[in-house]
C-alpha cells in the first residue's frame, strides 16, 4: 500500500467515530466506547495538528496520532479501519508511521500505549522492533484496564 498522510479533517473525524465498528473484544477500540475520547478526538480545537487521516488511493483506511512527550521522545496512538485488521497491513502501516515521525520529527524513540489483551498488536509491535518498558491501568470505557508501554529507538 501507498499511504498519504494529512491533518484529519472533521468530516474524517466523523466517519472514524461513526462508522468503524469493531467486533469481539476489540470493540474496546469504537470511539463510542469512551464519551471522553469520543468528544475529544470530534474536537477539532483538541485534535489540533496532532491527529492525521491515513489514506491510500484516497480511501480513508487509518488514523494516527501523536503528542510530544520530550524533545527526544514522541508517543503514538494509531487505529485501522476494522475491514483492514487482521490481514496482514499492520507491518507496512506501523513503519510507514514511524518513517513519517522519524523524518517529520527527527525523534530520539517513539513510544505507545496498547491494551495488554490485545496480543494481536503487540505481537506486531514486538515484531516491528517496540520494547516492554512497563505496564499500567488506566481508567477508560467505564472500567479499568491494564495497558502496555512500550518504545521504539530511532
Amino acid at each position: 500500500m501507498r499511504y498519504k498522510f494529512s491533518i484529519m479533517t472533521q468530516k474524517q473525524a466523523e466517519a472514524i467515530a461513526f462508522n468503524w465498528h469493531f467486533d469481539g473484544q476489540y470493540s474496546f477500540y469504537n470511539m463510542d466506547a469512551d464519551q471522553d475520547d469520543l468528544e475529544e478526538f470530534l474536537n477539532p480545537k483538541k485534535r489540533e495538528n496532532s491527529k492525521f487521516a491515513v489514506t491510500e488511493a484516497d480511501e480513508l483506511v487509518a488514523f494516527f496520532s501523536y503528542g510530544k512527550v520530550s524533545e527526544v521522545t514522541f508517543d503514538i496512538g494509531l487505529g485501522m479501519r476494522p475491514d483492514l485488521t487482521g490481514k496482514g497491513n499492520g507491518m507496512e502501516f506501523l513503519k510507514a508511521i514511524i518513517n513519517f515521525i522519524k523524518s517529520e520529527f527527527k525523534p530520539e524513540k517513539i513510544t505507545l500505549s496498547v491494551a495488554a489483551f490485545n496480543q494481536r498488536a503487540i505481537k506486531l509491535y514486538r515484531k516491528v522492533g517496540f520494547k516492554e518498558v512497563d505496564t499500567f491501568m488506566q481508567d477508560t470505557n467505564g472500567s479499568t484496564f491494564e495497558f502496555l508501554k512500550m518504545e521504539y529507538l530511532c
